[in-house]
């Protein structure tokens, strides 16, 4: 690469390792409740409102969600990519702090205006609907990636000892999950079927609670002096300018990388299918108020939580990340299965909480997996780029959400769902629970065997990588 004097290249850092407590650990964590909370609450009832309540045509709703996840795959990896560099705020506030901070209000703002479309007929102006979630999901998902990517990339940087990171990711995980059980439980306790005003109701509650998780998340993302003036440093020693090109095309050829994200893609798709599903499962398969959405979601969930810390104690002895996902994702795919056949409300709950012990045994993994591969890519590439592997991760989120709105789309049309109406046939009732149990069940079979086909990092493999990464002074 040729010598370049411009102030806004990418550049390394050299930062010492720092122990944090786990007070700050929590504060941390505190992102990561807000992040699955309105997450959920996005996954469970966009589709839903638009298709079932607004009465918008699956096609024209399934397109929507289309274009929203094509302009996500646009914007996550440049963005990535610019959130890695410095810029004129990075002295004083740090390198991702001034990002979320910025972000916050416009992604919350564009969050509640999702659920205040035009009051007008889908029949009529359907177009008008359509442009309407376009426009604002797409505004809610270039500032909430913003936000995510910048939360997400310092976790890497901040907590750089593995079992720092396995600790802090704990912790991370059980305020996630209880930004779950809100998420997820929060919106069939306040919504009314028929009644827009309830989800708007709801939008106004998500966003008092996410400005709250935000304020106990500051001291968290507060970015260490030394760890920024050392950043700094490095950036006047390599004044090299890199092409966002170089920088894609070398994380697409990352091998570990690429198993993980497949891994993450459709187990994203699982959950994202499985969890969308519920509100059209409790109203047309068994025939039931939006508050049963509530207690089948909270069972896989206490599965999780109650599970958290045996998951804790099985991969700090084991200290093979790789293995202990592999085990929790078979958990939940043969528990996943299951539910295209169980109309028994009992049955139904005792398979979710089995499900969720898997889920607890992914969800502890997928950070410190996601930085001992942040950490290889160092040691491959000398470069830190946890702006743009984290805008990849928070993309395939997206295309999770295409898989299930093509998926719904096609079920849907195929199966002859009624937008709009109380009732279904029994032909489109079979197509609800197609996609509730046995389809997400597949996609995730997929993404487990690719994992364990093509990801390496074993504990040994880790120790070495971690030899080679202080050898880099990176």
């Amino acid at each position: 690469m040729n010598e370049k004097t411009d102030p806004n290249d990418i550049c390394d850092e050299e930062v010492a390792e720092i122990s944090y407590s786990k007070k700050i650990m929590a504060s941390y964590g505190f992102g990561n409740f807000m992040w699955e909370f309105i997450e959920g609450v996005i996954v469970i009832l966009v589709f839903f409102f638009y298709e079932a309540e607004i009465g918008l045509s699956s096609t024209l709703t399934a397109l929507g969600f289309i274009i929203f996840a094509l302009w996500n795959g646009l914007n996550d990896p440049l963005l990535g990519y610019l959130t890695d560099r410095p810029n004129r705020l990075t002295r004083r506030w740090g390198r991702r702090f001034p990002w979320m901070i910025i972000t916050f209000i416009p992604w919350l703002l564009c969050f509640f205006l999702i659920f205040t479309p035009p009051n007008v007929s889908p029949k009529e102006s359907p177009w008008l609907l359509f442009g309407w979630l376009v426009l604002t999901t797409c505004a809610f998902d270039t500032f909430f990636s913003i936000w995510y990517v910048s939360y997400g990339s310092l976790f890497p940087d901040k907590f750089r000892v593995r079992s720092e990171r396995l600790t802090a990711a704990g912790i991370t995980v059980y305020l996630g999950f209880f930004g779950i059980v809100l998420g997820f439980l929060l919106p069939p306790s306040i919504i009314s079927y028929g009644q827009i005003s309830s989800y708007i109701i709801l939008a106004l509650i998500c966003v008092v609670i996410a400005i709250f998780a935000m304020i106990m998340l500051i001291p968290g993302i507060r970015e260490d002096k030394t760890m920024v003036e050392n950043f700094l440093a490095k950036c006047e020693e390599k004044k090299e300018k890199e092409s966002i090109y170089l920088s894609i095309k070398q994380v697409v050829k990352h091998k570990n990388f690429i198993a993980f994200i497949i891994f993450f893609l459709l187990y994203q798709s699982l959950t994202i299918m499985m969890t969308s599903s519920f509100m059209y499962f409790v109203r047309y398969v068994i025939k039931t108020e939006a508050y049963v959405a509530t207690i089948i979601m909270g069972m896989f969930l206490i599965g999780g939580i109650v599970t958290l810390p045996f998951w804790l104690k099985y991969s700090n002895k084991t200290k093979d990340y790789r293995k202990t996902l592999i085990i929790a994702s078979s958990i939940m795919i043969c528990f996943a299965i299951p539910l295209t056949f169980l109309t028994d409300l009992t049955l139904i709950l005792i398979t979710m909480i089995l499900f969720g012990i898997g889920v607890g045994g992914v969800w502890i993994m997928i950070s410190p997996i996601h930085a001992d591969i942040i950490d290889e890519s160092v040691t491959l590439f000398e470069k830190r780029r946890e702006g743009l592997y984290g805008g990849f991760r928070y993309f395939t989120g997206r295309v999770a959400m295409v898989i299930q709105a093509i998926t719904f789309a096609l079920i849907h049309v195929s199966t002859g769902f009624i937008e709009g109406a109380g009732t279904q046939t029994s032909f489109a009732i079979l197509g609800i629970q197609l996609h509730t149990g046995i389809i997400p069940a597949i996609l995730m079979a997929i993404g487990t065997l690719i994992f364990w086909k093509f990801y390496d990092i074993t504990p040994d493999k880790a120790t070495k990588i971690k030899q080679e990464l202080k050898k880099t002074g990176l």
